[in-house]
């Protein structure tokens, strides 16, 4: 085979090799979910809303177990902050969960979704025995 010929065509080989190897590595990458992305610690969110009674039953265990002494995570009331319903029903959807099924208490741990004073309680206590 010809030198000029050859030459092109391997380094053709080459470049088209490595191209293939960096789209197939981006394309893995992308796979992160936009609430969790690297370097940065999965967030607790638990969404209440006011008046709700299982809301209380939650509240009234997170005082007198201080886990907001024990846990970093953020409240956030939905019954009368649009922008934090809104939210609750981006993390629902991730989980799945169709929008006419979503309730408070709802716990979003950074990954999945928790629903419900009793889940939300073990929840806590798992973290809690955790540390």
């Amino acid at each position: 085979m010809n030198k000029k010929v050859l030459i092109p065509t391997i380094l053709f080989a080459v470049v088209l090799i490595f191209s293939v190897v960096v789209l197939v590595k981006n394309k893995g990458g992308n796979n992160l979910k936009p609430e969790n992305p690297p370097n940065k610690q999965s967030e607790i969110i638990l969404f209440y809303g006011d008046d709700c009674p299982h809301c209380a039953i939650v509240e009234e265990y997170i005082k007198d177990n201080k886990v907001k002494e024990k846990i970093s995570f953020e409240e956030k009331e939905v019954y009368y902050n649009k922008e934090n319903s809104d939210e609750l029903v981006e993390k629902a959807k991730i989980c799945g969960i169709p929008e006419n099924y979503i309730g408070v208490p709802f716990l979003w741990d950074g990954e999945k979704c928790l629903v419900g004073d009793q889940e939300i309680i073990e929840f806590f206590n798992q973290k809690i025995d955790e540390k």
